[in-house]
């Protein structure tokens, strides 16, 4: 377009929306995970991975084997695998920390990521399970009201009908035998955010990740009647819970994400393996962009990537924010060199800085 605008600011009334072009990469919603160098034969609905990981790790995922981890997130990605151990990931924002549970799924062939976000209304019960209570009473009412009009009552929906388990429970199902050796293999869990948590769910979560285990009181409480019971996951599927018990057999890989805002308890150290993710250098720079843009976009923005490169000691700039810098500077190369400086300076904020 030789006005790279699509909002005018005219106030008067038009159509160009429609000429909005394909968003960013890492903010494409359709699910369709598709693309010159995606997955072959990869859609929104037979990719294993998902769209979430599309995002994460770039629409041409083949490039992702050259982001360039540094040698210790190696190391401790497998220490966490080999000591069935959560990894717990802290540095700045859009360091990577997030991503580098979905590179780990990807390339170990573990499926979708299971996301736990936390915020600071968060308790453990939401990562394990939800019990719909008040759906239940409201359909016993409802039984009730049709029997008391002389109909015969439907048929009351079993109690696992109102229970869903949430990621953390999810992870901790037994693992389904994989591959022709049969071996289970673990899921992968992202537990993004924990330090805006509430003061007690670092603490809450020791039991759960030592034993790697977990109990539905009100399955239980039935297990003599119905011993066997089918709750929904949080892939959307049904499966068995026995006894209200639910135990893993492979223990999910676990990515405990911080921005370093707080600090946990010593009693949850210990039952981690800790890596400080640093910002990233000139290669895994390079593979970020490549992966999420292509290698023309490399070579057309070498001067941003320089300026994100060569920024102060400390300053805090995220890598998505870089992202957000190329794409819409290359959307609007059309525009003045002004305007693009002015795009770029926009974008390119320190989160640091005072406003």
């Amino acid at each position: 377009m030789s006005d790279w605008r699509i909002y005018r600011g005219a106030g008067v009334p038009h159509e160009g929306v429609r000429e909005l072009p394909e968003p960013p990469p890492w903010r494409d919603f359709t699910g369709s995970g598709t693309g010159p160098d995606s997955p072959e034969g990869a859609t929104g609905d037979d990719d294993p991975e998902g769209a979430d990981t599309a995002r994460r790790l770039g629409a041409r995922r083949r490039l992702v084997e050259s982001l360039h981890p540094r040698p210790e997130e190696v190391e401790a990605v497998n220490a966490a695998l080999y000591l069935r151990r959560p990894l717990l990931v802290t540095g700045n924002p859009g360091t990577g920390k997030s991503t580098l549970a979905h590179a780990v799924a990807h390339e170990l062939g573990l499926g979708r990521v299971l996301r736990w976000p936390i915020v600071s209304r968060t308790t453990l019960k939401d990562g394990l399970y939800h019990y719909d209570a008040i759906g239940r009473l409201q359909d016993v009412q409802l039984d009730r009201a049709v029997a008391g009009d002389g109909s015969a009552p439907p048929a009351r929906p079993p109690i696992g009908s109102y229970l869903r388990l949430g990621p953390l429970g999810t992870a901790l199902l037994p693992a389904r035998p994989a591959g022709p050796d049969g071996v289970p293999l673990p899921r992968v869990l992202l537990v993004d955010e924990l330090d805006k948590s509430d003061i007690d769910l670092p603490s809450d979560l020791l039991n759960v990740l030592e034993d790697g285990e977990f109990t539905i009181p009100e399955l239980e409480r039935i297990a003599d009647r119905e011993p066997v019971t089918e709750v929904l996951t949080a892939d959307g599927d049904k499966v068995p819970i026995e006894g209200g018990r639910v135990r893993c057999t492979a223990f999910p890989f676990i990515v405990l994400t911080s921005n370093g805002e707080r600090d946990f308890p010593a009693a949850l150290l210990r039952r981690c393996i800790q890596l400080d993710l640093k910002p990233p250098g000139d290669k895994q720079l390079a593979a970020m962009v490549s992966a999420h843009l292509g290698e023309e976009a490399l070579e057309e923005g070498a001067e941003l990537v320089q300026r994100f490169l060569r920024r102060e000691p400390g300053q805090v700039i995220a890598t998505d924010q870089l992202l957000n810098a190329l794409f819409l500077t290359q959307r609007a190369s059309g525009a003045e060199r002004v305007t693009r400086d002015r795009l770029a300076e926009m974008l390119l904020r320190p989160l640091d800085r005072p406003r």
